[in-house]
């Protein structure tokens, strides 16, 4: 280890007041940028690095984990008229390359090929879409990941470049949608906060940009747009989502550019999948696991009472996280208890079959043929690598035809347990470690949390997290509420001022560890990113003593300030808004950063990124000052990359060095020795 402490750090007299209260925040001058803040920064960096790079394990493990890093990766098959489009990243790509062919047996040809566009490999394709005819296609290169773009669109299979637009800010496949002449498209700000002022347009193809027609503009932080039209190019539907937890429904005919209101609902989520003059409407509505309503597009599109829609599939005992088209039926991806189901309906809702799959695992990346009676979708487990599948609708069939060469090579032992919680709630949570290792109580143990926006946390293959397993440590996935892994209900559980809710799931997971002989408080970690930073947050500050290490990875943690950094006044409709004097005090009482304290936290490692446009550095900056300066215990790191943000579009030798930061520094500080392969 470094021998060094930390650097010092300026602080001010500085406060602001808030609903009566008088907020100190002596190290608000991060907020700032400039050349301070950049040789702060700096001296962060060089502070984490001394200690991370002494570490004796990170060498031992550097072979493996670059091994590892440059194994060819699959992505999922989109088929269209044309013939099928994959990304696949091989040995010597930074960043994987997208490949068209004709058919299945044909050999890939490189279409876009992203190492070309910088030369350490940090732009990236963030994202790319398929035109209905297979003709066309449009992708969105950001640079440093900051998830802003520009968009292209080339021919197929061609590659000839037909045209560009600059500058689209957060612009995602969702909001991107093709007619026969062109497109739809949503647009946003790109500096901090004008991310939230967003637009759509409407673009033919051989016109400027300036040529672009405004079809809607967006005044609604938290609201954000997603454009579906149909393969003929007839209707075109917008979802106006509002904070996860509603959304408007807004229908045009293709080419128009007057939106009608067709559904306006304050509590509940619309999203539509549109296959002729047939809309398929996946919603909450009287449904907290979620069901399909059908909305008739052929006639006068007007708004609509959706008790009056017709019931196509019913909610059933597991969650709808996904649906797609193939040869005129409906495959849905469910999720029971978090782990993924596929079932195939005809288009009137009855049920035709389930599709066989391999064990207790997710599905990502579900996508139908609509011209033949095939779907392709991506599996992973938590020993199972993330391989490519085809499924044939007609036999009943699965076909794996991509797998990445890489194993664990030892059998793994995965429980799904159940634990209770403060108010007596159960929550499950997956276990994971070598079979053959036994319990003694003290096993190096981490513990992965979430729980927000009614995201779930679902079994992923551990690629470099199997060395940790390998050596004797032990891996616990909780899926907390504020997660969806129960529908709205779960989600609703712990938003707003139910906040506390999340913690106390992810306090009770840990305690469970221990209480059940799994680990010990000195060799348990905690780990989270984005909201599940803000989760680690919270449970360092309460509940200090469980932990013997954490890990918080771009992260929400000033909850007085949030809003008023990048996408932060959106997610008020998930925390509250401190501006509000009733969430303010449900803020304040968790808000890790105000509820640092004179007394001893066990070692921390923040990792932030200084191309972040959604979760603003300064959260980590502020929280790793205020902890080196006040807290006992420690270390306290702060780690800021500087070539990346979020966590998209990283190349191969930067995602390898920033394992190794957080693997060195878990099996240091949980004094687990390396077992190699």
């Amino acid at each position: 280890m470094g021998t060094n402490g930390p650097p010092a750090t300026k602080r001010e007299n500085t406060s602001y007041e808030r609903h009566g209260d008088l907020i100190d925040d002596s190290y608000r001058w991060l907020e700032n940028g400039g050349e301070a803040v950049d040789e702060w920064v700096d001296r962060q960096n060089a502070y984490a690095d001394d200690y991370l790079e002494s570490v004796g394990v990170r060498e031992q493990l550097r072979p493996r984990f670059e091994s590892l890093a440059r194994t060819t990766d699959y992505g999922t098959i989109t088929a269209a008229p044309t013939g099928y489009f994959q990304e696949v990243e091989t040995a010597d790509d930074d960043q994987p390359v997208l490949y068209f062919r004709e058919t299945l047996e044909d050999d890939r040809d490189a279409l876009v090929d992203p190492n070309e566009f910088s030369e350490d490999a940090t732009a990236s394709m963030g994202w790319w879409t398929v035109s209905p005819d297979g003709d066309r296609l449009a992708y969105g290169v950001d640079d440093g990941g900051t998830e802003l773009y520009d968009v292209t669109v080339m021919e197929v299979p061609s590659g000839e470049e037909l045209e560009e637009l600059t500058d689209l800010g957060r612009i995602t496949p969702g909001m991107f949608a093709w007619t026969p002449d062109g497109f739809y498209y949503g647009r946003t700000g790109e500096d901090g906060t004008a991310q939230l002022e967003k637009t759509i347009h409407y673009h033919e193809h051989g016109d400027g940009p300036s040529a672009d027609e405004l079809v809607y503009e967006i005044e609604e932080p938290s609201m954000w747009p997603v454009l579906s039209t149909d393969r003929d190019g007839t209707h075109l539907l917008v979802s106006l989502v509002v904070g996860w937890e509603r959304s408007d429904l807004l229908y045009a005919a293709v080419g128009e550019t007057d939106l009608t209101p067709v559904i306006t609902d304050a509590e509940h989520l619309y999203s539509p999948l549109i296959h002729g003059d047939t809309a398929f409407i996946r919603t909450n509505r009287d449904a907290p696991y979620y069901r399909f309503l059908e909305l008739d597009l052929s006639g006068d599109v007007g708004e609509i009472d959706p008790d009056e829609l017709p019931e196509v599939v019913p909610e059933r005992d597991g969650i709808v996280t996904g649906a797609t088209i193939a040869d005129d039926r409906l495959l849905v991806q469910y999720e029971r208890e978090a782990v993924s189901e596929l079932e195939v309906f005809d288009l009137d809702g009855d049920h035709c079959q389930s599709v066989d799959l391999p064990g207790m695992g997710t599905v990502t990346g579900l996508r139908g043929n609509r011209d033949a009676a095939e779907a392709f979708f991506s599996y992973q487990s938590f020993d199972h690598p993330p391989a490519v599948v085809r499924y044939d609708l007609e036999t009943d069939e699965t076909e794996p035809l991509d797998r990445p060469a890489v194993e664990l090579e030892f059998d793994i032992s995965v429980e799904q347990v159940r634990y209770e919680s403060a108010d007596g709630t159960e929550v499950p949570m997956f276990v994971v470690r070598r079979a053959d290792i036994d319990l003694d109580g003290d096993n190096p143990t981490l513990l992965h949390g979430y729980g927000g926006f009614e995201n779930s946390l679902t079994p992923i293959f551990q690629k470099f997290g199997g060395e940790f397993l390998r050596s004797g440590g032990v891996y616990a996935q909780a899926n907390l509420r504020g997660g969806g892994e129960f529908g709205k209900e779960w989600h609703e559980a712990a938003r707003h001022g139910n906040k506390q809710r999340t913690f106390d799931d992810m306090i009770a997971a840990a305690e469970y560890l221990i209480d059940e002989g799994y680990t010990s408080s000195d060799r348990l970690a905690i780990q989270g990113g984005s909201n599940g930073g803000l989760t680690v947050g919270a449970v360092l500050t309460q509940r200090p003593d469980l932990l013997g290490a954490v890990c918080c990875h771009v992260p929400l943690l000033d909850m007085l300030q949030f809003h008023t950094f990048l996408l932060g006044e959106s997610w008020t409709t998930e925390y509250g808004d401190p501006d509000d004097p009733e969430a303010y005090e449900w803020l304040k009482e968790y808000s890790p950063y105000h509820n640092v304290e004179d007394r001893e936290y066990p070692p921390v490692l923040f990792k932030t990124a200084e191309g972040d446009t959604r979760v603003h550095p300064v959260h980590a900056w502020k929280m790793a000052a205020r902890m080196q300066s006040v807290a006992e215990g420690g270390p306290f790191y702060c780690k800021t990359n500087r070539d990346t943000g979020h966590g998209t579009g990283k190349p191969t030798w930067m995602i390898v060095e920033e394992q190794l930061d957080v693997w060195s520094f878990l099996f240091d500080q949980l004094d687990l020795e390396y077992v190699e392969p």
